[in-house]
């Protein structure tokens, strides 16, 4: 006779187990424990198996006749309903570890070995405010254009067009991973290419000669750290980007053979760098030494002396000069690196040793990997004609 809930309910354990058969094999085995367990007998190649079905309460009389009928149908297949139930537990996993965030993680972790630091804390900080929220969870196969249409739309609608595209560009580049392993079939941020308006590149200005005038004589003025000031000195004669003079460590610095040595993990385009230092940098690192010598960084964070000055610094003592912000001339610390371009191209320099000190991308591969150190006498002069420069740039004339 099939069962009811109400026998169910009413059946108490006793000493022994007892089987409340429903039919079919269905039966309710009820312990001396009072765990109440549904069970199904069948056999396959004429042996007698026992399936779990789970658990009653957590599963009602109902839903354990629905997956008996599951399992009788997987029995006539010849399939047992517990390797099945392995097979969908395996595919439910694999499925986790195959979900958009999953692989974008996966990805991060073999490409970051190439990407600076600030690179890494970019990708990861977006995907995880603008992307991980709204498709993190999806299997990587179900993600669609449209899924990537509306986070990139949402990203641009408050105002960050730039971000957008670095998304879309992730996420394509995620995509293609996923495609390469097997775990995607195609790249749905691929026709998403113009979707978003690209926002007009607003170049650093450089300072003109007067301005550098100006600068000087700011500088000089300036009371706030000699640290900072030495650290603007700096970047004005060496024009390299703020994080590089920001993160440097004494350990990269030869004062003695006026020589300072990038290592390739702290360069925008991985390749180790090398500046030739003039008299007038090498006098700046010897004071700044005096300050900060005993210490890992040239510049340490005055809150927090393990890490390295805040990327806010420099741009803050410009704004307090007059040089940043509201009603100047809007010069940020990337501007040193533009002035140097500008006006060591004036003074005539071949254009090959003005890039290769600025640590600008070489197009050509194979050019690139034989100019790694190359022209360094022409570097090493142009360093120092540069400072010297700097002390009168109103009275020189274009270099002969």
């Amino acid at each position: 006779m099939p069962l009811t809930d109400a026998k169910i309910r009413n059946t108490k354990p006793g000493p022994k187990p007892a089987k409340l058969t429903d039919g079919g094999g269905l039966y309710l085995e009820v312990r001396p424990t009072g765990a109440k367990l549904w069970r199904f007998r069948y056999r396959i190649a004429g042996k007698e198996n026992v399936f779990a079905i789970g658990k009653y309460p957590v599963i009602g009389l109902a839903e354990a006749r629905v997956e008996h009928g599951k399992a009788r149908a997987l029995v006539k297949q010849g399939v047992h309903p517990s390797h099945n139930r392995q097979a969908e537990r395996l595919s439910s996993q694999v499925a986790s570890a195959n979900t958009f965030e999953a692989v974008a993680r996966e990805w991060i972790s073999k490409k970051s070995p190439r990407w600076t630091a600030y690179y890494l804390r970019q990708v990861t900080r977006f995907l995880e405010l603008d992307v991980f929220p709204h498709v993190g969870k999806l299997p990587i196969r179900s993600v669609t254009s449209a899924h990537l249409l509306e986070v990139i739309r949402r990203i641009e609608a408050r105002g960050a067009e730039t971000v957008a595209l670095l998304v879309r560009q992730w996420s394509s580049a995620i995509f293609r991973y996923a495609v390469a392993t097997l775990r995607a079939d195609s790249d749905p941020a691929a026709a998403l290419r113009g979707a978003i308006h690209r926002p007009k590149v607003e170049h650093h200005k450089p300072l003109s000669r007067k301005q550098i005038v100006d600068f000087q004589e700011a500088v000089g003025k300036y009371g706030g750290y000699r640290t900072t000031v030495i650290a603007l000195q700096l970047m004005l004669l060496t024009f390299v980007r703020t994080v590089e003079l920001r993160q440097a460590g004494w350990s990269e610095f030869d004062l003695e053979h006026a020589e300072w040595r990038i290592p390739a993990e702290r360069m925008k385009m991985r390749e180790p760098h090398i500046v030739p230092l003039s008299k007038q940098a090498v006098d700046l690192l010897r004071e700044l030494r005096t300050y900060t010598g005993g210490r890992g960084f040239l510049f340490p964070n005055y809150r927090s002396p393990k890490e390295c000055m805040t990327a806010t610094t420099l741009n803050r003592a410009l704004e307090r000069m007059g040089f940043n912000g509201k009603g100047s001339i809007g010069f940020s610390a990337h501007g040193f690196r533009a002035t140097a371009s500008t006006l060591l191209n004036e003074m005539g320099y071949r254009p090959d040793v003005i890039e290769r000190q600025l640590a600008h991308a070489e197009r050509d591969k194979v050019r690139a990997s034989y100019n790694q150190a190359e022209y360094m006498e022409e570097r090493a002069a142009m360093m120092q004609e540069w400072a010297d420069f700097l002390t009168d740039p109103t009275r020189r004339a274009k270099r002969t």
